[in-house]
């Protein structure tokens, strides 16, 4: 009779009852997740009369926004700057600058303080969902938010609430009034098409102011011209420049297609051309002589000078207005007129 091996400490008859003992050790000593920590209860939390107090000096804060913005803009007022005088640059940007400080402290101090020591803070761990969640889940979320708000006491809380909504609305003030006075005080439409050019005045070079004569200007070449007297001004020069800034070319006569209305505007191929581009105002100075192409470096508006510089490119909406000019009697480059319509971008010819 054939003998039975004995058997073994380990059963072996099943696939599923196979243990492997390392398996077991990692398992047993995992970490656990400890989960989280109890929450820690605040002064504010615990004592509802620390509650009011906190919430006052949120609402104080907050008043202090509005003062700080209203000061600042009435500071502008009352320390206005005056030209050449630098004790009232100094005192402007003092007394602006600590309105508007006090005014954005107040409201970041408060708010920060509000969500410190008022709203709740309670850890949660909530799962993303990857697709839409049910209608139960969107249900939940909606009952989240609205315990946010009561715990937050946003609606409860009126002082707090209404003190931030004057401080947001009375933040913007210093701005408002601060931005609008670098709007010009007379209409746009006239201070742009008002410039130094007028019947008889010279065409100098910019910046030497020396004239220039009708038989300096070859085919292809290209001058920046200021009006004549215009070094000679003592306040305002740089403004009158940016207005009045003009290139002056020559072409063949023959290339010019020029409007029956506006021959006399040229004079033996020599034509003058505001130099502000008709975009956002930068200086047009790269001149093509062969297509007889101007170009606004800035942002490549295009201007075809023997069309009356018609925009051939770019985001100017208008061409550069044209200079009449003429020569006088001994032969000096000077302006029929003024310009006949406002210089530079489009915006600045809209009504305040």
């Amino acid at each position: 009779m054939a003998q039975k091996p004995p058997s073994s400490d380990v059963e072996t008859s099943g696939h599923d009852d196979v243990v492997d003992p390392g398996t077991a050790v990692e398992r047993s000593t995992a970490p656990q997740n400890p989960g989280l920590a109890p929450e820690h209860q605040r002064v504010t939390d615990l004592d509802d009369k620390e509650a009011k107090g906190m919430e006052r000096r949120i609402a104080l804060f907050f008043v202090l926004s509005i003062v700080g913005s209203v000061f600042a803009a009435v500071a502008y007022v009352i320390f206005p700057i005056i030209p050449g005088d630098m004790s009232s640059v100094r005192m402007n940007n003092l007394t602006v600058g600590l309105g508007l400080s006090v005014a954005l402290l107040g409201v970041g101090i408060g708010a920060v303080q509000w969500a410190k020591a008022l709203m709740h803070g309670h850890e949660l761990v909530e799962e993303r969902h990857p697709t839409r969640g049910s209608d139960e889940s969107r249900q939940a979320a909606v009952e989240t938010f609205q315990q946010a708000n009561k715990e937050s006491g946003f609606t409860r809380r009126s002082l707090i609430r209404n003190t931030l909504f004057g401080a947001l609305i009375a933040t913007p003030i210093p701005a408002v009034v601060l931005f609008r006075d670098l709007a010009p005080a007379a209409d746009p439409i006239e201070l742009m098409k008002t410039t130094m050019w007028s019947e008889g005045v010279r065409l100098t070079r910019d910046p030497s102011g020396i004239p220039i004569k009708a038989s300096e200007v070859t085919i292809g070449s290209a001058f920046h011209v200021v009006p004549d007297g215009w070094k000679d001004l003592e306040h305002g020069k740089l403004e009158e420049k940016a207005k009045a800034a003009v290139l002056l070319m020559r072409l063949p006569v023959d290339e010019l297609k020029e409007d029956p209305a506006k021959t006399d505007w040229s004079y033996q191929g020599i034509v003058a051309y505001s130099k502000i581009c008709t975009h956002v105002g930068c200086p047009v100075a790269l001149y093509e002589q062969q297509t007889h192409h101007l170009l606004c470096p800035c942002h490549q508006s295009e201007f075809d000078v023997a069309n009356h510089c018609e925009v051939i490119f770019g985001p100017a909406a208008r061409p550069l207005p044209q200079l009449p000019i003429t020569i006088d009697a001994e032969g000096y480059l000077v302006a029929r007129s003024g310009f006949t319509e406002p210089v530079g971008p489009s915006f600045w010819e809209r009504q305040l």
